[in-house]
């Protein structure tokens, strides 16, 4: 009776979690592997639906754009992973320590931009650092620089702070969780021993909140390779933003505006490959220094 409970309690999820993730990319790997064929003049026969084997991967590997996608998006991905552990951590540090006067206030305050769809909080900055509506413009004039917060050579470093000014919060939440969970006679026999607050962080909290940096880091890797909402916004704003900025922005331009479904889903298996070898590569680093 008890192992009919359970499945009772499980099939609803593994049914929806077969419908809306496993098929899903079962199809996506299918679209991948096939190709489209037109016949007549503008394809106006028909078309018929072929086994293409790896020609879609050989023809996105191929794509100089994409590739320059894909390395981009690492370089973002380098760059922010580190900024949105440390900024989360330091944060959750400094409200936990006591150094706040409201930190519940404070621990709010930093959560709400979370709240904030991905689109509206593009559209915002996108006003934020327009030419002609940025506050920020001003700032830079009186300090005698010129600075175009959405040209070319910026736009990248402008893009990174929405994504940090977005999920620094809700980043900063898990690791508070993980520090609410730390026992207090921990802290009560490190101030017997004379510990000062910075010892107290480096010696007991830190390494017991491990597993929520860990869980910080594989979020902050799997988001930042599938960064899509913010350059789509910002790409009317920006002449530094192309069609093909990042590899999700490739695959979007290869399905709806070429037309190209099985192309854009061999880019999408590649980006979901590319994101798994990283996250278990992580994972599996940060096992073998454990051991």
């Amino acid at each position: 009776m008890s192992k009919r409970a359970a499945a009772a309690f499980l099939a609803p999820f593994l049914i929806l979690f077969a419908a809306f993730f496993v098929a899903p990319i079962g199809y996506a790997l299918v679209q991948s592997l096939t190709r489209v064929e037109r016949s007549g003049l503008l394809g106006l026969r028909g078309s018929t639906t072929e086994f293409a084997g790896l020609a879609n991967y050989g023809a996105a590997l191929s794509d100089g754009d994409y590739l320059g996608s894909i390395g981009r998006i690492l370089l973002f991905a380098l760059i922010i992973v580190p900024l949105m552990v440390v900024l989360s951590t330091v944060l959750a540090l400094v409200l936990e320590a006591g150094m706040s006067r409201w930190p519940r206030f404070f621990r709010t305050s930093f959560f709400l931009p979370y709240g904030i769809p991905g689109v509206i909080a593009s559209i915002m900055w996108g006003f934020l650092y327009a030419p002609g509506t940025s506050p920020f413009t001003p700032v830079f004039t009186a300090l005698g620089a010129e600075a175009d917060l959405l040209g070319p050579g910026t736009v990248f470093w402008s893009i990174m702070n929405v994504v940090l000014w977005q999920f620094v919060g809700y980043n900063m939440l898990i690791v508070v969780a993980q520090l609410q969970s730390i026992p207090q006679v921990l802290y009560e026999a490190a101030r017997m021993d004379g510990a000062t607050r910075w010892t107290i962080a480096r010696t007991v909290q830190l390494p017991l909140i491990r597993p929520a940096l860990v869980l910080v880091t594989v979020f902050t890797i799997i988001g930042s390779l599938q960064l899509f909402n913010e350059p789509l916004v910002m790409q009317p704003l920006s002449t530094g933003i192309s069609s093909t900025y990042t590899p999700t922005l490739t695959a979007y331009k290869e399905a709806f505006n070429s037309n190209n479904l099985n192309l854009a889903a061999a880019e999408s298996i590649i980006l979901a490959l590319v994101i798994c070898v990283l996250s278990f590569g992580f994972l599996r680093l940060v096992q073998r220094g454990r051991r």
